[in-house]
Order: structure tokens, then C-alpha cells, then sequence
């Protein structure tokens, strides 16, 4: 029973609820970015390249006893399957190199923007250290990572000691010091 009781404690913490909700959005953005490389990329990309579509991009290694190669060779990727040959399919790796890409580049992009707004609010609001502060601490007690005045960690809730740098300036400013 105790086996079962931590289970479900791991289960329902806030962080793999948050973990398999990111890998469900995951899954769901890697399969319109696929979408988006097969169906609206490469079409134009194989039509230029004078290939109907990469996936059609492949290397027959072994027919199997009986079965004779087409005049011209097969035509698909689906027809050289389909009698059972032994292919490499190098098209399909470009695709998914490719999207792969597409993807890697909209996440760094998302980043980018998300680290630039982040900053922007810092300047906006007053919140960058002075100089010689430091811009981050861990957390006493969850060790993740926290912006160096907070007072409270935002992922385990506990109520953080103020570091001395912050508590002169808030009493020259006449703040509490909470």
C-alpha cells in the first residue's frame, strides 16, 4: 500500500501534471509542424527539385525471391513496400530533418520573444539588480531557481529570508521588510 500511496503522490504533484500537459501540446505542435513540412513545404520544394515529394525518396537494398525490379524502378516508396523490398528511405529522413528544423526554429523563436518581453518588463517596471547584485538565488528549500529579491518562492510557496542588500533598501525607502 505504501508503494501505491507514494505513486500517486508522484502522480499529482503540480510538476508532472505540468510535464504531461507540455508533452500533450508537444505531440500536438510536432504534428501540425509534420503537416505543415508534407503537405504545404515540400510539395513546392519537390516540384522545384523535380521530385513529386521526398518521402518518395528512397534506395532499394533487396528484392525479395520472385520478384522482379519494374522497367524504370519503382515509382513509391508504397510500391517497393508493398512487393516487400528492403529499402532505405532517405526522403522521409529529410522530412523529418526538416521539420525538425521548422520546429527547433519556432521554439527558439518563442523563446527569444518570451526572454525579450521578460527584459522589457525588467526595464519597464524597475526591476533589474543593481550592480554587484545578483539576479538569481535558489530557494532554501525546493533549490530551484528564484529572482534574488523575491520573499516568497514562487514554486514551493515558503517565505524566504531577505537578503540583506534588500532589506537596507526597502527601509531607505520606508518600505516593511515582510
Amino acid at each position: 500500500m505504501k508503494f501505491i500511496e507514494d505513486f500517486k503522490k508522484f502522480a499529482l504533484r503540480g510538476n508532472v501534471v505540468d510535464l504531461a500537459i507540455g508533452f500533450t501540446v508537444g505531440a500536438a505542435f510536432t504534428t501540425v509542424v509534420k503537416s505543415l513540412v508534407n503537405d504545404i513545404l515540400m510539395p513546392p520544394i519537390g516540384l522545384v527539385s523535380g521530385n513529386a515529394d521526398f518521402s518518395d525518396l528512397f534506395f532499394v537494398l533487396n528484392l525479395p525471391d520472385g520478384v522482379e525490379r519494374p522497367e524504370g524502378g519503382f515509382q513509391t516508396l508504397a510500391a517497393a513496400q508493398n512487393v516487400g523490398a528492403v529499402t532505405i528511405n532517405y526522403g522521409v529522413f529529410l522530412n523529418n530533418c526538416l521539420a525538425l528544423f521548422i520546429i527547433a526554429l519556432a521554439m527558439f523563436l518563442i523563446i527569444r520573444i518570451a526572454n525579450r518581453v521578460d527584459e522589457e518588463l525588467d526595464e519597464a517596471f524597475g526591476d533589474t539588480p543593481p550592480p554587484g547584485e545578483p539576479a538569481e538565488k535558489k530557494c532554501d528549500f525546493c533549490r530551484t531557481k528564484i529572482a534574488y529579491r523575491a520573499t516568497r518562492c514562487p514554486h514551493c510557496t515558503s517565505q524566504l529570508s531577505v537578503p540583506d542588500a534588500v532589506a537596507r533598501d526597502q527601509s531607505l525607502a520606508g518600505r516593511p521588510t515582510s
